[in-house]
């Protein structure tokens, strides 16, 4: 992705069990995205 592309839509586990879409936001407010390297690992 680059700076500015819309993102497209995928789902997530929520942490209370639930299914969280980004879908289910677009429009509505500005969300922020934010990806990181596998928990424990360098970098």
């Amino acid at each position: 992705m680059k700076v500015g592309e819309k993102a497209p839509d995928f789902k997530l586990d929520a942490s209370n069990g639930e299914q969280v879409s980004l879908e289910d936001y677009r429009g509505e407010k500005n969300i922020v995205l934010y990806f990181y390297p596998k928990d424990n690992t360098p970098g």
